[in-house]
C-alpha cells in the first residue's frame, strides 16, 4: 500500500527493497513515531506516522484514496498535537499539496531533504 502510493504520488519507482521497508516500518519508524493505520475488511488502507509537532509519513492506498481517509488520520493526529505541525511533502505530489493546503497548512521552506533527490515543501500548521 506505502509504496503504491508513493510511487503514484512522485511518478518513481521505489529506490529501498521491499525488505528494507519492512524493516523501517516494523522496527525504525515505530521507535520515533506513533503510527495509525485505517483498516476496511481487515485491510490497510491507510496510516500515518507522527509525533506532537511532526507528520513524518501519510500515504493512503490507491484505491482509497479521495474518500476521506486521510482527513480522519490528519483530524486525529491535529487533535494530539502541540498545536503546531510540520511535514514534508515532494514537489511533485500536487494532490498531497492541495491536501494540506485545504487543512490549513503553509509553505515554510523548500529543498531536497530527501533520498529521491526530489524537490520538498515543508509545510506547517499552527491550531487556531
Amino acid at each position: 500500500m506505502w509504496r503504491d502510493s508513493k510511487e503514484r504520488a512522485i511518478g518513481q519507482t521505489e529506490i529501498h527493497s521491499f525488505e528494507n521497508h519492512l524493516n523501517f516500518l516494523n522496527h525504525i519508524l515505530p521507535e520515533q513515531y506513533e503510527i495509525d493505520l485505517a483498516l476496511i475488511d481487515d485491510k490497510v488502507v491507510g496510516m500515518i506516522a507522527y509525533d506532537e509537532k511532526e507528520i513524518s509519513q501519510l500515504y493512503i492506498h490507491i484505491d482509497y484514496q479521495g474518500i476521506g481517509i486521510g482527513q480522519t488520520l490528519l483530524d486525529k493526529v491535529k487533535e494530539q498535537s502541540s498545536g503546531k505541525l510540520t511535514l514534508y511533502t515532494f514537489e511533485v505530489n500536487k494532490n498531497a499539496q492541495r491536501f494540506y493546503k485545504k487543512n490549513g497548512f503553509k509553505i515554510i521552506g523548500r529543498g531536497y531533504e530527501n533520498e529521491e533527490n526530489l524537490p520538498d515543501i515543508q509545510y506547517e500548521w499552527i491550531s487556531k
